[in-house]
């Protein structure tokens, strides 16, 4: 065995290490035999439903949504141990056959007994009890399983607040469900695990996964790295760039800020660190870069297609609203890493490390896919459509080279990792879907919502500290509920339990907050959760590779990814950030003076311009800054001429440095 076979089964091997400890949706068993055989066609199966669905039409609702969980829950039961274990890896434990029998009889209620089901009047007899206590638990475990522990526990909190309603204290208490009316919610309505999050993740989330599953296969991903390379490496910095560039075309098609860290993260970060970037630094740069890649349109991983339903708006205009936010923060992570090169003194790769421009454009075929999504989205093509049309044209596109044609045995293997990634997202969206309904059915997300209200009401002397407040408890609370969790179910609890504060401050407020800037601004505290300490999952997986410290790493990847704790006060305050209500130049304008302002946010961070700044500049840097990405005419004009005042004293102090260095040389 050679020794560059060697190198990389050891660093595949690390990477897997990485994702079953970081990354719950990673931490699946390794079967042979008779049991691989059958994950292996019960995935191919679960595809080829989900395809046959989307280009035929889907089934009725409970019949389409039950059959998706049924071989969610059956999958995640034979591929997802009960415990972290070794030696529960390595083949399916006799309870597991016993929850996956039950998976089938839960789920297939609703096919066989559908007529029944639905022309039933009043409450549910004790068998339906039994099925639907039955699918309840199941989600639960399965969730714990394949997701995590953090949603898991949130879901038995929201079902333990709607027995016992009548005994909570104050605006929280209400009339409380019993057991029976709790299940028949739960199961056999469309306000809970049947709800919208898993209807969303059986229509269009699962084909758009399956669309980046083929798109892999191409070899999109090295692509992409190349790409990178071929464009930044060669900068200041290159290798910091090239993780920026790489982890946000990687991150536009991946569902995990901690898988796109892991995969993208294992050669840039050791080229960060041969360079000469610090540790901790390197691995904050790969994770903030890899974690904004669940913002970056046009794809921003599986949330988006949630918002859809949520937010009640098009899939376009979801797109086009992340835009600039997504522009911005990835102008911070830039900015801030050329400034630290600048800081230290580091330079670009070398040209021998840097692919030539002509291999590079050999493969520029492979971006025609996401292009045509775009185009196609842009049109007003369906999602399910436009999904079903892009791993089309993904196949097609592929033969244009031999060494990136999807053959029929990769086309398998398209379709059964597609499926395998989509086992947490439906896992997810179960069990959000109950968290959901236990919101639907007491009311709980207006009483949180009216109670942050008040409590920032009673510390604001006026409407505007008000909503100020209000923004940063909802921030801070939807930090937390984000915390260890994937991007659909923390979009999905955010959105639940912390939104309803922003929306309802719109009775008190002269001009109304945009719904869609509400959702976005919890969508974006929720994404962060996976690099602010001291979760972080994003920032711990880089640790893995960089050997730095993750509480570190951590806080770095928070400074580098400061537009995402910023941006979204400001689009809640000025919607055009998110290109409402708004035109070409205004736009234009936004950008010019936003950019500016990370400039100037990014010295102040870094303490270094065109030489170190002092604490005091640092400040009025940060100050500048906020003035400049605030879009409003008196505080962009204010922080443009402060902008351009302090651009012109680097400039002197430079050059003046520049001549006393010639005198005491000629001297």
């Amino acid at each position: 065995m050679s020794d560059s076979t060697k190198d990389n089964q050891t660093e595949a091997a690390r990477q897997e290490e990485l994702l079953q400890k970081y990354d719950a949706e990673s931490n699946t068993r390794k079967l042979t035999g008779i049991a691989a055989k059958v994950v292996f066609f019960g995935l191919l199966a679960f595809s080829l439903f989900q395809l046959y669905t989307g280009a035929f039409g889907q089934y009725t609702a409970y019949i389409q949504r039950t059959v998706h969980l049924g071989f969610a829950l059956t999958l995640i039961f034979l591929l997802f141990p009960a415990s972290k274990k070794k030696g529960n890896k390595r083949k399916v434990a006799w309870y597991d056959y016993i929850l996956i029998l039950l998976s089938i009889i839960v789920c297939g209620y609703w096919p066989v007994y559908y007529d029944t089901l639905v022309q039933q009047i009043g409450g549910i007899d004790q068998v339906q009890v039994i099925i639907g206590g039955l699918a309840i638990l199941l989600v639960l475990e399965a969730t714990r399983r394949a997701v995590g522990m953090p949603i898991t526990i949130i879901a038995i909190l929201f079902l333990a607040y709607a027995l016992i309603g009548p005994d909570m204290p104050g605006a929280l208490a209400h009339r409380g469900l019993t057991l029976e009316q709790l299940i028949d919610s739960m199961f056999f309505t469309t306000e809970g695990i049947l709800g919208t999050p898993l209807q969303v993740s059986s229509t269009y989330i699962f084909l758009f996964l399956l669309f980046g599953a083929f798109l892999v296969q191409t070899g999109v991903g090295n692509y992409f790295n190349d790409l990178a390379i071929a464009l930044a490496g060669r900068r200041t910095g290159g290798p910091a760039k090239v993780a920026i560039f790489s982890s946000a075309l990687n991150g536009t098609i991946s569902g995990s800020s901690v898988a796109n860290t892991v995969t993208t993260g294992s050669y840039t970060i050791p080229m960060m660190k041969k360079l000469g970037y610090r540790p901790n630094f390197a691995g904050a740069v790969e994770a903030a870069s890899s974690t904004g890649g669940q913002i970056m349109p046009p794809i921003m991983g599986a949330a988006a297609f949630l918002m859809i339903e949520f937010a009640g708006v098009g899939y376009w205009e979801i797109a086009k609203a992340a835009t600039i936010p997504a522009i911005l923060y990835f102008s911070g992570i830039w900015i801030m890493t050329h400034l630290e090169a600048k800081r230290v003194g580091l330079h670009g790769l070398p040209k021998e490390q840097i692919p030539s421009k002509k291999s590079v454009l050999k493969k520029i075929h492979l971006l025609l896919p996401i292009i045509a999504i775009v185009l196609l989205l842009f049109q007003g093509f369906s999602i399910e459509r436009t999904a079903l049309l892009g791993i089309l044209i993904t196949v097609i596109v592929s033969l244009f080279r031999a060494d990136t044609r999807i053959t029929p045995s990769k086309f398998v293997l398209a379709l059964t990792s597609g499926a395998r990634t989509a086992l947490g997202v439906a896992a997810a969206t179960a069990c959000a879907g109950i968290i959901v309904g236990v919101v639907t059915k007491t009311g709980l997300g207006l009483k949180l919502g009216n109670s942050l209200v008040d409590v920032a009401g009673s510390l604001a002397s006026s409407p505007e500290a008000q909503l100020l407040l209000t923004l940063f408890f909802t921030m801070i609370a939807s930090i937390i509920l984000g915390m260890g969790s994937p991007t659909t179910a923390n979009y999905i609890i955010t959105s639940t339990i912390a939104l309803p504060a922003i929306l309802a401050l719109n009775d008190q407020l002269e001009v109304a907050i945009p719904v869609l800037a509400g959702h976005m601004f919890v969508f974006y505290f929720g994404i962060v959760a996976d690099i602010t300490p001291p979760v972080a999952l994003a920032a711990f997986a880089a640790t893995g590779i960089s050997g730095g410290e993750p509480i570190r790493t951590g806080g770095n990847a928070s400074k580098l990814a400061i537009a995402a704790f910023i941006i979204p006060y400001m689009f809640v305050l000025q919607p055009q950030l998110l290109m409402i209500d708004t035109h070409f130049w205004e736009i234009i304008w936004i950008l010019f003076t936003a950019i500016s302002g990370m400039i100037a946010i990014g010295a102040g961070l870094i303490g270094f311009w065109y030489r170190k700044l002092h604490w005091t500049l640092r400040i009025v840097s940060v100050v500048v800054g906020l003035f400049l990405i605030y879009p409003e005419g008196n505080t962009d004009l204010f922080g443009l001429a402060a902008f351009i005042v302090m651009i012109v004293m680097q400039l002197v102090w430079k050059k003046g440095n520049q001549t006393g260095k010639k005198e005491q040389v000629n001297g």
